[in-house]
């Protein structure tokens, strides 16, 4: 490669189909090297999700990759994903390069508006990255499937990103969705001698039952590829964050001694579902997950999570009926609560005089009715919120929290509207909660990442428990990067337990 060289051998985690585990076998491998005295630097060049996180420079990478830095023990930076697609429907994605945004493309020109700026950016990701860590090895997770040939030309992140670097590959199948053995010679038959080559290990992931029942079809793998099988990881039944909404839809845990259930608005351009990782990890919680033409019920609490596209999530859940469901929940005293785009659904006006969103809905209106749950209106504007906050909150506790906010709107109390609500926290811009004593049921901040804080989620969770008559949980200092970082430990505990990588190491 033409960018500063890593003393140590890249590896790079290819897969058979999207959603084969490409994202938590990198994970692994990260924590893995971590624990062998190595300093791995995760890598993706091109994502697409909705999942993103703001680094410490204020600009945007995917969440999966955030998962790898931690789990490498790094600080992420958006260099770590030097390209982002966020998908907002149409068939048209917001563009960040190094962070951040460079316009809208659609699918059918963002190769040919896109391709050489893109690459551009991945070539200075990479030399940024390594900058500072010549000592680390580079860990790179491919996307989608490396051998789409309609695609296969113009692919940024897989296989020419891997003989740019020269990459020690390892391929991932899923056997899980059956086909395994397709899969794998299928995919190696699709690629050139010289890619192939590349290809020095195979992982066979989500093995149900007994893996000696395997060992047959492993040695099949092996002498019919020539590539040695490194292993073959279990069914992982913990809950890890998820990548994509692939995962979103196939996590369904399922908690028999649950005490709360919190029905969470599945927005159809739904973004930042990671915010809902720490209430995942409560035992005591089931959230169920409500589409615009479900029955809302009669749960414990409403989430509106944030949008990628509010303005058209807004009016599904308005044509379906399940936004006058939630407002009917809010008068009888449910607690709802809005983030960031939740937040901006809540309130009574949201406008866009430049057009950023409404052009792709059915209406030549700028102004449009929210649910009127707060007193605020947001106004659309051209340049994006991006940034770190550290704050405290009035509500339902005073602690110290963190996290960060995504966003276009702007929102602002209207006319008297302070006698009826009260700043969420000391930035009086970050959100709003109800102020009648009687209830305080509605709330919503900006703030993406609000329950990682273990004083602030306990204390929320225990608002709800005491409607209910529940006893409280105990408040913990403990917020969920605790829990998470113990997830990344038992997940590279089985990953060491099962896949021997010293072969490709020392390769």
């Amino acid at each position: 490669m033409k960018s500063s060289r890593s003393t140590s051998n890249p590896l790079m985690v290819l897969g058979t189909c999207s959603g084969a585990g490409k994202s938590l076998i990198t994970t692994a491998i990260c924590r893995y090297l971590l624990r062998r005295g190595e300093t791995p630097l995760p890598f993706k060049g091109q994502n697409m999700s909705n999942n993103a996180w703001v680094d410490k420079n204020n600009c945007e990478m995917a969440y999966s990759q955030v998962v790898q830095a931690w789990a490498a023990g790094l600080e992420p930076i958006c260099e770590m994903n030097p390209v982002l697609l966020k998908p907002q429907g149409d068939c048209t994605s917001e563009v960040i390069h190094l962070g951040k945004s460079v316009g809208v493309s659609t699918a059918a020109k963002y190769y040919q508006e896109r391709f050489t700026s893109g690459w551009q950016a991945i070539q200075t990701g990479l030399t940024e990255l390594l900058k500072d860590n010549q000592e680390g090895r580079l860990v790179l997770e491919g996307a989608g499937s490396p051998v789409e040939i309609n695609l296969q030309h113009r692919d940024l992140t897989n296989l020419r990103l891997a003989k740019y670097i020269g990459a020690n590959c390892i391929l991932v199948a899923d056997i899980e969705r059956g086909g395994v053995f397709a899969q794998l010679i299928g995919t190696l038959n699709l690629l050139k001698p010289n890619e192939k080559k590349l290809i020095k290990g195979i992982i066979i992931n989500r093995f149900r039952g007994d893996i000696s029942l395997f060992d047959e079809g492993r040695k099949w793998i092996e002498k019919e590829t020539k590539i040695p099988v490194l292993g073959i990881m279990p069914w992982l039944k913990e809950v890890f964050p998820p990548e994509d909404s692939l995962d979103l839809i196939e996590r369904k845990p399922h908690k028999p001694n649950a005490e709360i259930q919190i029905a969470v608005i599945k927005l159809p351009s739904l973004s930042n579902f990671s915010d809902l990782d720490p209430l995942e990890a409560e035992t005591s919680i089931q959230l169920k997950w409500i589409e615009a033409n479900d029955f809302l019920g009669t749960p414990d609490a409403v989430i509106i999570p944030g949008s990628k596209q509010t303005l058209k999530d807004l009016k599904k859940i308005q044509t379906s009926g399940l936004g006058n469901q939630i407002k009917t929940f809010a008068s009888s005293g449910g607690v709802v609560f809005g983030i960031c785009g939740g937040l901006q659904i809540l309130g009574e006006t949201l406008e866009d005089p430049l057009g950023l969103e409404h052009s792709r809905i059915e209406n030549c209106a700028y102004r449009f009715k929210g649910l009127n749950l707060l007193p605020i209106k947001t106004i659309f504007e051209s340049k994006k919120s991006l940034s770190k906050k550290n704050v405290k909150t009035n509500w339902p506790c005073k602690s110290e929290i963190s996290g960060f906010e995504i966003h276009h709107g702007q929102s602002k109390v209207i006319d008297n509207g302070l006698e009826t609500i009260q700043p969420f926290c000391n930035d009086e811009k970050l959100g709003w909660v109800s102020k009648s004593t009687n209830t305080r049921n509605v709330a919503g901040t900006y703030l993406h990442g609000i329950f990682d804080n273990g004083v602030w989620r306990r204390s929320w969770i225990n608002l709800i428990r005491k409607k209910n008559g529940l006893i409280p949980l105990p408040i913990s200092n403990q917020n969920h990067s605790q829990k998470r970082d113990y997830i990344i430990d038992r997940l590279t505990d089985e990953f060491e337990k099962h896949i021997d990588l010293e072969k490709i190491l020392k390769s």
